[in-house]
């Protein structure tokens, strides 16, 4: 089976992830590149050994392509996974799956409507450790869990972005949104809701922008840091921080507290699990590094994508559990803005 696949927005996280997974896939034998700035969709076509198309439309009325990833800037993911589900595309939007819970319920009703696939980006999942974690949680042998915190932060998008400045559009309010709760936060929250089998329901927060400043040196506008207390509807309870100014390391561990023992995950270097029982005994696992921004493996998002639209089977995360993890983020700042408990 040949797929050929298109890219809607050639920035870091087509040019790291998506097309260097795609040009791996055996199944996939070409990838079409569209960018509003055309020199980046030039440069990618190049690199890959693909082609480019000149506008959106162009791309999803050509009927040779038949998945699309929607590596857009976050306030057009409705828009453009939208239109491509509707023109008959199966479709793999990065994450978050849009900026409202409005537009998010558009792209998961465009899905219903093709029948087409629909999975987001929500890589953490599919982590060799995080799988390995769910598997270890779900056979019991910690008992019942009880409490969980969580974090992941970094020195920021601008180190990372393919604009290496302030002037990066994670910063700006009106196309990235949440900042470091949109860009970090929603992957993790997502991470919970799959490792606990269960779903934040109230939250509690504090956010800043405490230390990032724009390119004409005023504080950004969004946040940089946000510091979370949540409980899901099965009653456990935990911390989650996001953070965009973990300068010198990044952070990207979880722990999990349950009635037999411990469990850190990408806590230790070496171990990225670590299950240490209530009777002090110590199981370590060894199993890949996570992605980090210096450390670009291939996440297996791609693979698992192709895999579902070649074998039809149902996608790892879905655009309602994308949906869910959207309703947090959108919870905890409303927390944090209004300084109270909100429930999802």
């Amino acid at each position: 089976m040949n797929i050929k696949a298109g890219i809607i927005g050639c920035g870091s996280i087509a040019k790291f992830r998506h097309a260097p997974e795609y040009k791996e896939n055996p199944y996939v034998s070409e990838i079409v590149f569209y960018d509003r700035n055309s020199e980046r969709s030039a440069e990618l076509a190049e690199l890959f050994d693909g082609s480019v198309a000149t506008t959106v439309d162009e791309l999803l009325a050509d009927p040779s392509v038949q998945v699309i990833s929607d590596c857009s800037s976050n306030e057009n993911h409705h828009l453009f996974s939208t239109k491509a589900l509707l023109s008959g595309k199966h479709v793999l939007c990065e994450k978050p799956i849009s900026l409202t819970i409005e537009h998010a319920n558009e792209v998961v009703e465009a899905q219903r409507k093709s029948g087409k696939k629909l999975m987001v980006d929500h890589n953490q999942r599919f982590t060799r450790a995080h799988q390995k974690a769910k598997e270890i949680l779900n056979n019991g042998e910690l008992g019942k869990i009880l409490t969980f915190r969580t974090t992941f932060g970094h020195q920021g998008p601008e180190h990372w972005g393919v604009n290496k400045t302030n002037s990066t559009w994670f910063f700006k309010k009106d196309r990235s949104g949440f900042g470091v709760a949109g860009d970090l936060g929603i992957h993790k929250l997502d991470l919970i809701h799959y490792l606990l089998d269960d779903e934040i329901e109230q939250v509690s927060a504090f956010q800043g922008a405490l230390d990032k400043v724009d390119e004409n040196g005023e504080p950004i506008e969004v946040c940089d840091n946000i510091v979370s207390n949540l409980k899901t509807k099965q009653g456990r309870l935990g911390t989650a921080a996001f953070s965009w100014t973990y300068y010198g390391e990044e952070d990207n561990s979880t722990i999990i507290y349950c009635e037999k023992g411990i469990m850190k995950i990408y806590h230790d270097p070496e171990y990225q699990i670590e299950v240490i029982t209530k009777d002090g005994e110590q199981v370590n696992y060894q199993l890949e590094a996570i992605q980090t921004n210096d450390n670009q493996t291939n996440t297996g998002v791609i693979n698992a994508f192709i895999n579902c639209v070649r074998l039809d089977e149902e996608p790892l995360v879905t655009g309602q559990d994308a949906l869910s993890s959207l309703k947090v983020v959108l919870g905890i700042l409303e927390a944090a803005e209004t300084n109270s408990v909100v429930k999802i």
